[in-house]
Protein backbone atom coordinates (compact mmCIF):
# COMPACT_ATOMS: atom_id res chain seq x y z
CA UNK A 1 0.00 0.00 0.00
CA UNK A 2 1.33 3.43 -0.91
CA UNK A 3 1.20 6.46 1.36
CA UNK A 4 0.00 8.85 -1.33
CA UNK A 5 3.22 10.81 -0.90
CA UNK A 6 5.44 10.10 -3.90
CA UNK A 7 8.60 11.13 -2.07
CA UNK A 8 7.98 8.82 0.87
CA UNK A 9 6.97 5.95 -1.39
CA UNK A 10 10.12 6.49 -3.44
CA UNK A 11 12.30 5.58 -0.45
CA UNK A 12 11.29 1.95 -0.96
CA UNK A 13 12.18 2.13 -4.65
CA UNK A 14 15.70 3.51 -4.30
CA UNK A 15 18.59 1.65 -5.86
CA UNK A 16 22.28 1.48 -4.91
CA UNK A 17 22.92 5.23 -5.27
CA UNK A 18 22.59 6.85 -1.85
CA UNK A 19 20.06 9.67 -1.38
CA UNK A 20 20.02 11.85 1.72
CA UNK A 21 17.25 14.32 2.62
CA UNK A 22 15.90 15.54 5.95
CA UNK A 23 12.77 13.55 6.72
CA UNK A 24 10.37 16.49 6.82
CA UNK A 25 11.50 17.70 3.38
CA UNK A 26 9.51 14.83 1.89
CA UNK A 27 6.26 16.27 3.24
CA UNK A 28 7.17 19.81 2.20
CA UNK A 29 7.91 18.68 -1.35
CA UNK A 30 4.71 16.62 -1.45
CA UNK A 31 2.66 19.78 -0.82
CA UNK A 32 4.84 22.31 -2.56
CA UNK A 33 5.49 20.51 -5.84
CA UNK A 34 2.11 18.83 -6.36
CA UNK A 35 1.15 21.21 -9.24
CA UNK A 36 4.34 20.21 -11.05
CA UNK A 37 3.77 16.45 -10.84
CA UNK A 38 4.22 14.78 -14.26
CA UNK A 39 4.66 18.17 -15.93
CA UNK A 40 7.37 18.68 -18.55
CA UNK A 41 9.61 21.27 -16.95
CA UNK A 42 13.15 22.62 -16.89
CA UNK A 43 14.74 21.64 -13.58
CA UNK A 44 18.08 22.42 -11.96
CA UNK A 45 19.52 20.92 -8.78
CA UNK A 46 22.83 22.03 -7.29
CA UNK A 47 24.50 19.14 -5.50
CA UNK A 48 24.67 15.59 -6.82
CA UNK A 49 26.83 13.83 -4.21
CA UNK A 50 26.04 10.09 -4.58
CA UNK A 51 23.45 10.62 -7.31
CA UNK A 52 20.51 9.20 -5.37
CA UNK A 53 18.07 12.04 -6.05
CA UNK A 54 18.48 12.03 -9.83
CA UNK A 55 16.06 9.20 -10.56
CA UNK A 56 13.62 10.51 -7.94
CA UNK A 57 13.27 13.79 -9.82
CA UNK A 58 13.34 12.08 -13.22
CA UNK A 59 10.37 9.89 -12.27
CA UNK A 60 8.48 12.74 -10.61
CA UNK A 61 8.39 15.17 -13.52
CA UNK A 62 7.20 14.61 -17.09
CA UNK A 63 9.12 12.40 -19.48
CA UNK A 64 10.04 15.37 -21.69
CA UNK A 65 11.49 17.40 -18.82
CA UNK A 66 14.98 18.87 -19.08
CA UNK A 67 16.84 17.96 -15.88
CA UNK A 68 20.21 19.50 -15.06
CA UNK A 69 22.42 18.72 -12.06
CA UNK A 70 25.52 20.57 -10.89
CA UNK A 71 28.37 19.43 -8.68
CA UNK A 72 31.98 20.39 -8.03
CA UNK A 73 33.13 16.76 -7.95
CA UNK A 74 34.16 15.52 -11.43
CA UNK A 75 33.22 11.95 -10.40
CA UNK A 76 29.54 12.98 -10.53
CA UNK A 77 29.75 13.16 -14.32
CA UNK A 78 29.36 9.36 -14.32
CA UNK A 79 25.72 9.83 -13.26
CA UNK A 80 24.87 11.45 -16.60
CA UNK A 81 22.37 9.38 -18.61
CA UNK A 82 20.09 10.20 -21.56
CA UNK A 83 17.75 13.01 -20.55
CA UNK A 84 19.98 14.02 -17.62
CA UNK A 85 22.75 16.62 -17.85
CA UNK A 86 25.42 16.68 -15.14
CA UNK A 87 27.68 19.74 -15.22
CA UNK A 88 30.84 20.10 -13.14
CA UNK A 89 31.74 23.45 -11.62
CA UNK A 90 31.65 25.74 -8.61
CA UNK A 91 28.22 26.98 -7.55
CA UNK A 92 29.74 30.28 -6.46
CA UNK A 93 31.31 30.89 -9.89
CA UNK A 94 29.12 33.45 -11.62
CA UNK A 95 30.58 32.76 -15.08
CA UNK A 96 30.01 29.02 -14.70
CA UNK A 97 26.39 29.58 -13.66
CA UNK A 98 25.79 31.98 -16.55
CA UNK A 99 27.06 29.34 -18.96
CA UNK A 100 24.71 26.79 -17.37
CA UNK A 101 21.82 29.19 -17.86
CA UNK A 102 22.69 29.75 -21.52
CA UNK A 103 23.00 26.01 -22.16
CA UNK A 104 20.13 24.65 -20.08
CA UNK A 105 17.94 27.52 -18.84
CA UNK A 106 15.67 29.16 -18.10
CA UNK A 107 14.49 26.95 -15.24
CA UNK A 108 11.07 26.33 -13.72
CA UNK A 109 12.43 24.88 -10.48
CA UNK A 110 15.87 25.39 -8.96
CA UNK A 111 17.00 23.51 -5.84
CA UNK A 112 20.21 24.42 -4.03
CA UNK A 113 21.42 21.36 -2.15
CA UNK A 114 25.06 22.19 -2.71
CA UNK A 115 27.81 23.24 -0.34
CA UNK A 116 25.49 25.01 2.15
CA UNK A 117 28.02 27.75 2.91
CA UNK A 118 26.74 31.30 3.05
CA UNK A 119 28.76 32.66 0.15
CA UNK A 120 27.74 29.68 -2.00
CA UNK A 121 24.02 29.98 -1.33
CA UNK A 122 23.98 33.72 -1.89
CA UNK A 123 26.16 33.63 -5.00
CA UNK A 124 23.98 30.93 -6.57
CA UNK A 125 20.76 32.79 -5.78
CA UNK A 126 22.04 36.08 -7.16
CA UNK A 127 23.24 34.43 -10.37
CA UNK A 128 20.31 32.10 -10.95
CA UNK A 129 17.25 34.06 -9.77
CA UNK A 130 17.17 35.96 -13.09
CA UNK A 131 17.23 32.57 -14.86
CA UNK A 132 14.08 31.37 -13.06
CA UNK A 133 10.91 31.33 -15.16
CA UNK A 134 7.82 33.34 -14.30
CA UNK A 135 5.82 31.20 -11.86
CA UNK A 136 8.90 29.21 -10.88
CA UNK A 137 10.30 28.16 -7.51
CA UNK A 138 13.79 28.64 -6.09
CA UNK A 139 14.39 26.30 -3.16
CA UNK A 140 17.36 26.35 -0.79
CA UNK A 141 17.80 23.28 1.39
CA UNK A 142 19.68 22.83 4.66
CA UNK A 143 19.50 26.47 5.68
CA UNK A 144 20.22 25.41 9.28
CA UNK A 145 23.81 25.98 8.15
CA UNK A 146 22.99 29.69 8.57
CA UNK A 147 23.42 29.08 12.30
CA UNK A 148 26.88 27.48 11.95
CA UNK A 149 29.84 29.87 12.24
CA UNK A 150 31.99 27.28 10.46
CA UNK A 151 29.83 27.75 7.36
CA UNK A 152 29.94 31.54 7.55
CA UNK A 153 26.73 31.81 9.57
CA UNK A 154 25.77 32.17 13.22
CA UNK A 155 22.76 33.42 15.16
CA UNK A 156 21.67 36.71 13.58
CA UNK A 157 24.91 36.79 11.60
CA UNK A 158 24.37 39.43 8.93
CA UNK A 159 26.16 37.35 6.30
CA UNK A 160 23.95 34.27 6.80
CA UNK A 161 21.51 33.11 4.15
CA UNK A 162 18.64 33.33 6.62
CA UNK A 163 19.34 37.03 7.20
CA UNK A 164 19.72 37.45 3.42
CA UNK A 165 16.27 35.86 3.02
CA UNK A 166 14.76 38.10 5.69
CA UNK A 167 16.10 41.08 3.79
CA UNK A 168 14.33 39.82 0.67
CA UNK A 169 11.06 39.77 2.63
CA UNK A 170 11.58 43.50 3.24
CA UNK A 171 12.42 44.13 -0.39
CA UNK A 172 9.29 42.26 -1.48
CA UNK A 173 7.28 44.80 0.53
CA UNK A 174 9.18 47.87 -0.68
CA UNK A 175 6.15 48.84 -2.80
CA UNK A 176 4.64 50.31 0.32
CA UNK A 177 7.55 52.32 1.73
CA UNK A 178 7.24 55.98 2.61
CA UNK A 179 10.80 56.07 3.98
CA UNK A 180 12.58 56.48 0.68
CA UNK A 181 16.00 57.30 2.05
CA UNK A 182 15.98 54.49 4.61
CA UNK A 183 13.99 51.91 2.66
CA UNK A 184 13.82 52.64 -1.07
CA UNK A 185 11.81 50.65 -3.58
CA UNK A 186 13.70 47.56 -4.78
CA UNK A 187 13.10 46.14 -8.29
CA UNK A 188 12.86 42.55 -7.00
CA UNK A 189 9.44 43.53 -5.61
CA UNK A 190 8.22 43.39 -9.21
CA UNK A 191 8.88 39.64 -9.41
CA UNK A 192 9.25 38.13 -5.92
CA UNK A 193 5.82 36.81 -4.96
CA UNK A 194 6.54 34.94 -1.73
CA UNK A 195 9.30 33.87 0.66
CA UNK A 196 8.35 30.72 2.54
CA UNK A 197 10.37 29.59 5.57
CA UNK A 198 10.34 25.94 6.58
CA UNK A 199 12.58 24.14 9.03
CA UNK A 200 15.97 24.18 7.26
CA UNK A 201 14.47 25.27 3.93
CA UNK A 202 13.58 28.58 2.26
CA UNK A 203 11.39 28.74 -0.85
CA UNK A 204 11.15 31.77 -3.13
CA UNK A 205 8.30 32.07 -5.62
CA UNK A 206 8.69 34.17 -8.74
CA UNK A 207 5.71 35.87 -10.32
CA UNK A 208 6.21 38.83 -12.60
CA UNK A 209 3.98 41.78 -11.73
CA UNK A 210 3.03 43.78 -14.80
CA UNK A 211 1.44 46.46 -12.62
CA UNK A 212 1.67 47.53 -8.97
CA UNK A 213 -0.45 45.82 -6.29
CA UNK A 214 -4.04 46.96 -5.97
CA UNK A 215 -6.96 46.67 -3.59
CA UNK A 216 -10.23 45.21 -4.88
CA UNK A 217 -13.55 46.36 -3.40
CA UNK A 218 -16.87 44.70 -4.14
CA UNK A 219 -20.43 45.67 -3.20
CA UNK A 220 -23.71 44.60 -4.78
CA UNK A 221 -21.82 42.84 -7.54
CA UNK A 222 -19.89 45.97 -8.48
CA UNK A 223 -16.09 45.65 -8.35
CA UNK A 224 -13.79 48.65 -8.09
CA UNK A 225 -10.04 48.87 -7.83
CA UNK A 226 -7.73 51.21 -5.95
CA UNK A 227 -4.03 51.78 -5.48
CA UNK A 228 -4.49 54.20 -2.63
CA UNK A 229 -2.47 51.84 -0.45
CA UNK A 230 0.61 52.83 -2.48
CA UNK A 231 0.03 56.51 -1.81
CA UNK A 232 1.03 56.30 1.81
CA UNK A 233 1.11 59.67 3.63
CA UNK A 234 0.72 61.61 0.40
CA UNK A 235 3.58 59.69 -1.21
CA UNK A 236 2.99 58.82 -4.87
CA UNK A 237 3.28 55.27 -6.18
CA UNK A 238 6.66 54.24 -7.53
CA UNK A 239 4.99 53.94 -10.93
Amino acid sequence: MTSGNYFRDYLLLTEDKLMTKMDHYLDVYHRLLAPWRSQDISFLEIGVWKGGSIKMWQDYFGAASRLTFLDIDPACKTFEVPGIAVEIGDQSDHVFLQNIAVTHGPFDIIIDDGGHKMYQQKASFNALWPQLSDGGLYIVEDTHSSYWPGFGGGYRAQKSFIEFSKDLVDRMHSWYTDQDELFPFHPIAEELSSVQFYDSMVVFEKKLKLEPPKTIMARNGVVTESRKILEVRKRKSVF
